[in-house]
This record gives structure tokens, sequence and C-alpha cells, in this order.
């Protein structure tokens, strides 16, 4: 098969980008379903080493923030976008390992969030955090498909990642932020 003839066959880009966007949606809304069907569950706390879960939570939302924080500017300068000249080419890998490590932090925190807390609306703050949350997962996963597309619009990409990183910090601005604001930051 000839080049153009591939192509002719490929899916064009506004389909695959609804697709990947569908697969997101449904992510998000079944982490939401699941979690407001599920009760909460109180036979399992997982600390990972700190004194209570609430710490575990605080600490690694924190992380993953910070992660994110790192995500975007890493991003800004591959992108030519902050005045510190051409990015030097570690920062390529280093930028996939930090969203993975961001991702993997954020696991166990939603884990606990989604089985022993479940979706819940109990004050504003609350339902913008479990929104927020379940969002966040269908933006990865809906990042996760454009990164793996090829011959997508340039702006794909930056507006996901943007998206995702703005769901993560609402998600830990409605629960770590929250709690270090009116607690403190807890002592491992």
């Amino acid at each position: 098969m000839t080049v153009e003839a591939a192509a002719a066959h490929e899916t064009p880009a506004g389909t695959r980008l609804l697709a990947a966007g569908a697969i997101g949606a449904l992510v998000a809304v079944s982490l939401g379903v699941y979690g407001h069907a599920h009760d909460p569950a109180s036979d399992l706390s997982i600390t990972l080493g700190f004194k209570d879960t609430i710490t575990m939570k605080v600490w690694l939302a924190s992380a993953a923030a910070l992660l994110a924080v790192l995500q975007v500017l890493s991003a800004l300068w591959l992108y030519g976008r902050l005045p510190l000249g051409r990015a030097p080419a570690w920062l390529g890998p280093a930028h996939r390992i930090s969203g993975r490590l961001a991702f993997l932090v954020s696991l166990p925190v939603a884990y606990h969030c989604l089985y022993q807390l479940a979706f819940q609306s109990s004050s504003a703050r609350v339902l913008v955090h479990s929104l927020a949350g379940c969002a966040f997962y269908g933006a990865f996963a809906t990042k996760v498909v454009i990164v793996r597309s090829r011959g997508l619009p340039g702006a794909a990409l930056p507006i996901a990642g943007g998206l995702l990183f703005t769901l993560l910090i609402v998600a830990w601005l409605t629960s770590g932020g929250w709690y270090v604001s009116e607690n403190g930051f807890p002592a491992p």
C-alpha cells in the first residue's frame, strides 16, 4: 500500500480527537458512577509508612501537585515558551518521568478517596473535589490517547496537558490544600 493510500484510509484528526475525549469521558463517568454507587468502606486503611491515612493523602497529593507544576514548567520550556533558551536534551525524558511519577503518586490517594470515601456531595468543596478527581483520571486517559496519536492539531497536546494540570490542582486545592490551610502540614 502506498503512503497516499494509507493516508486516505486514516481516520480524520477530528474523529480521533473526539474518540480520545470519549474515552476520557467514559473513564471519568465510570469512576463517578462507581464512587456514587459504592458504599464507603472502612475495612482497609493504607498509610504507606505515614502515621495515618490523611497524612499519606496530604503528602502524596502535594507531591503530585508539585510534580504537575514541574510538568507545566518543563512543557513550557520544551515548547520554547520560557526565556531560558533551548531546552536541554535531558528535559524531554525528565518531563515524561515527572508525569508518570505524578500519576503514580496520585493512585493511592485516589484509591482511598474512591474506595473508603466514595463520591460525595456533602458540601460544595467536597463535590468539586469529587468531580475534579474523577475528571482528572478521564483527562489523563484522554491525554494518553492524544500523546499516542499522530497527525493531530498542534494545540491538542498542550490543551490536554493544561486541562490535566488544572484538574489535578483543583483536586489538590479542595483536599490537600484545604487540609493544610485548616490544620497545617502534617508531620510524616
